[in-house]
C-alpha cells in the first residue's frame, strides 16, 4: 500500500488524510467525496518555487488550473506566490472571483472567442499565449478597440514527442496546438506578431505532453526552442525575454510509475536553458513553467460507498460504488490506472481480486480492473488515490448524477470548498416551453 502526503492508517484501522479520519468525512459530507490534502499541494508548490530560486534565474511557476479549478485552489496558488494558467472564460472568471491577481494570469487556448478575449482584456491579465494566426489578428483588433497593448507568447510545436498517451501528447508536429517550428510556420508567426501594433511579443511557449517520467524530452524541447530563438534574433534582430516550457511532469498513480523529484525536472530545464543560450551569447530569458497534475494529482483522494456486487464464477467479481465515470472519466478516456483500499478496514488483508464498477448505464463505466481487496461489504468505504487532477475538472452530470463535494483537509480540519450539487442545480437551467406546458396541463 502506497500512501501519499499526510495519508496514514490510524489506530482504528481507518484511512486518515490531513489529520481527518475519512469515515468521519463520509458521515459529514457524504460520498462520493473528493478529498484534497492541502499540505501536500502546498508542499508541491514550494518544491517548484525553491528549485527555481536555487538557479538564480528569473522565473514564474504558473499553476495549470485546468487540472483542478475551484476558487479555493486559486487562493492557495496565490498564497504560494504562483501565477495562473487559464484556458477558458470559466476558469478566468473563477480566478477573478477568487481575487487572483490578474497580472499573474496567462490565458491559453487554441480557439479563444472574441468574448473571452474581451473579458481577459477588461481584467488586464498578464499575458495571452497565442495559438494561431487568426488569434493574432483578432487579439490585435480587439486590443486596439480597447486602446490597450497586451503581452503575448507564441505557442510553438517543437517536434518533440513525449512518451505519453496519444491524447495528451501535444509537442509533436501533428498537433492541433500552436505554430510548427519545423515547417517555418512559427517563424512566420513571429514576423506577423511583430507587425501587430497592439501586441508585445515576450517570447515563445512550448508544451510537449503530460505524465512524463523523464527529462530527455524537456532537454530536447529546450534545444529546439533555443535554436529557434537564436534564429529569430539572427534574422529579425529580436530577443525573447521569456521562454515558457509548459508542464507535463508525471506523478505516481500505480506501482511501476516512476516520476522524478520535481526539482530534477526544473534542474534539467534550467541547465539546458543556461547551456544553450549562454553558448550563443544570448541573454538568459525568464523561465516560465505550468505544472498542473504534479501540483494536485496525488493530493486528491475520492471516497466512495460500496453498494451492490456481482460474482461471475470463473470470470470476474464486480463491486459497484456510488460514483463512477461522472466523477472520474479518465479510465474511460485514457485507460487510466488507479490504486484503492477499503478506507474503513485498511488493515484487513486482501482476500480476493475484484473490479470496481461505476453506477452509470455504460458498460465502459469501470474505475479499476483487477484490484486486490479484503472481501468487500455493502457500505464499506473505498478510497481511490491520486484523483486530484482532471477528476473534478472533468466531472459531468451524465445520467443526471450530481457532482460530488470537495473538501480541503489540513491539520485535522476539513473545509468544504465545493458543495455537493443539489437536485435544484441539476434542473436549474432547464426550461419547459409554454407549448409543452399546455400539453402537460391538457393531459
Amino acid at each position: 500500500m502506497y500512501l501519499h502526503g499526510t495519508s496514514r492508517i490510524n489506530a482504528k484501522g481507518h484511512l486518515e488524510i490531513g489529520g481527518c479520519d475519512v469515515t468521519d468525512l463520509a458521515k459529514e459530507f457524504g460520498t462520493p467525496l473528493y478529498i484534497v490534502d492541502e499540505a501536500l499541494v502546498r508542499q508541491r508548490a514550494r518544491e517548484y518555487m525553491e528549485a527555481f530560486r536555487e538557479t538564480g534565474l528569473r522565473f514564474q511557476v504558473a499553476y495549470a488550473s485546468k487540472a483542478f479549478c475551484v476558487m479555493a485552489m486559486c487562493r492557495l496558488a496565490e498564497e504560494e506566490g504562483m501565477s495562473l494558467d487559464v484556458v477558458s472564460d470559466g476558469e478566468l472568471y473563477t480566478a477573478l472571483q477568487a481575487g487572483f491577481p490578474p497580472e499573474r494570469i496567462h490565458f491559453h487556448g487554441n480557439n479563444k472567442t472574441p468574448e473571452e478575449i474581451e473579458m481577459a482584456l477588461n481584467a488586464n491579465i498578464g499575458c495571452f499565449v497565442v495559438d494561431n494566426f487568426m488569434e493574432l489578428s483578432l487579439l490585435n483588433a480587439i486590443a486596439a478597440e480597447h486602446g490597450k497593448t497586451v503581452n503575448i507568447l507564441l505557442r510553438v510545436t517543437p517536434g518533440v514527442e513525449a512518451h505519453t498517451h496519444d491524447y495528451i501528447s501535444t509537442g509533436q508536429q501533428d498537433s492541433k496546438f500552436g505554430f510548427d517550428v519545423g515547417n517555418g510556420t512559427a517563424f512566420k508567426a513571429v514576423e506577423e506578431a511583430l507587425k501587430q501594433p497592439q501586441l508585445k511579443l515576450l517570447g515563445v511557449h512550448s508544451h510537449i505532453g503530460s505524465q512524463i517520467f523523464e527529462v530527455d524530452g524537456f532537454r530536447m524541447a529546450v534545444e529546439k526552442v533555443a535554436a529557434f530563438s537564436i534564429d529569430v534574433r539572427s534574422k529579425l534582430n529580436v530577443t525573447f525575454p521569456v521562454i515558457n516550457l509548459g508542464g507535463g511532469f508525471g506523478i505516481r498513480y500505480v506501482e511501476g510509475d516512476t516520476p522524478l523529484p520535481l526539482g530534477t525536472y526544473v534542474k534539467a530545464i534550467t541547465d539546458a536553458i543556461i547551456s544553450e543560450f549562454t553558448a550563443a551569447d544570448y541573454p538568459l530569458p525568464e523561465i516560465w513553467i505550468e505544472p498542473g497534475r504534479s501540483m494536485v494529482g496525488d493530493a486528491g483522494t475520492t471516497l466512495y460507498t460500496i453498494g451492490s456486487s456481482k460474482d461471475i464464477p470463473g470470470v470476474r467479481k464486480y463491486i459497484a460504488v456510488d460514483g463512477g465515470m461522472t466523477d472520474n472519466p479518465r479510465p474511460a478516456l485514457y485507460e487510466s490506472k488507479y490504486e484503492a483500499i477499503l478506507a474503513n478496514r485498511a488493515n484487513d488483508e486482501p482476500s480476493e481480486v475484484v473490479s470496481i464498477a461505476g453506477k452509470c448505464c455504460e458498460s465502459g463505466d469501470m474505475l479499476i480492473w483487477d484490484l486486490k481487496l479484503p472481501e468487500a461489504r455493502k457500505d464499506d468505504l473505498l478510497a481511490v488515490f491520486c484523483t486530484g487532477a482532471y477528476n473534478y475538472a472533468m466531472a459531468s452530470n451524465y445520467n443526471r448524477i450530481r457532482r460530488p463535494a470537495v473538501v480541503f483537509v489540513k491539520d485535522g480540519r476539513a473545509d468544504l470548498v465545493v458543495a455537493r450539487e443539489t437536485y435544484e442545480n441539476i434542473v436549474g437551467n432547464d426550461i419547459i416551453p409554454e407549448r409543452l406546458r399546455k400539453q402537460a396541463v391538457a393531459k
